[in-house]
């Protein structure tokens, strides 16, 4: 079984530049909806949260750190962008 790389929160991994502009541009593009980025936000922060039951097996300090950068991702494209927040039910 493979392993998993250790995630690291770190501002010049060029990944994590990447996936920062990706989401900025779908966002730009009308493609993802301030919604949709605070679902992400919801999701990754359960997974770092709750990390005995994530299907999907990470390191426990790169799933708080990714729950810390999306949480700032969504703050920026919600300030720069805006749009409607999620229905609450």
């Amino acid at each position: 079984m493979a392993t998993y790389p250790e995630l690291e929160a770190d501002p010049e991994d060029k990944n994590l530049v990447i996936l920062q502009s990706l989401i900025c541009l779908l966002r730009e593009k009308n493609i993802l909806s301030r919604a949709d980025i605070e679902e992400l936000c919801d999701t990754v922060q359960r997974r770092a949260r709750d990390h005995a039951s994530d299907p999907l097996p990470c390191q426990m300090n790169g799933a708080r750190a990714a729950a810390a950068e999306v949480a700032q991702i969504g703050n920026y494209i919600g300030r720069k962008y805006g749009g409607k927040h999620r229905r609450t039910l």
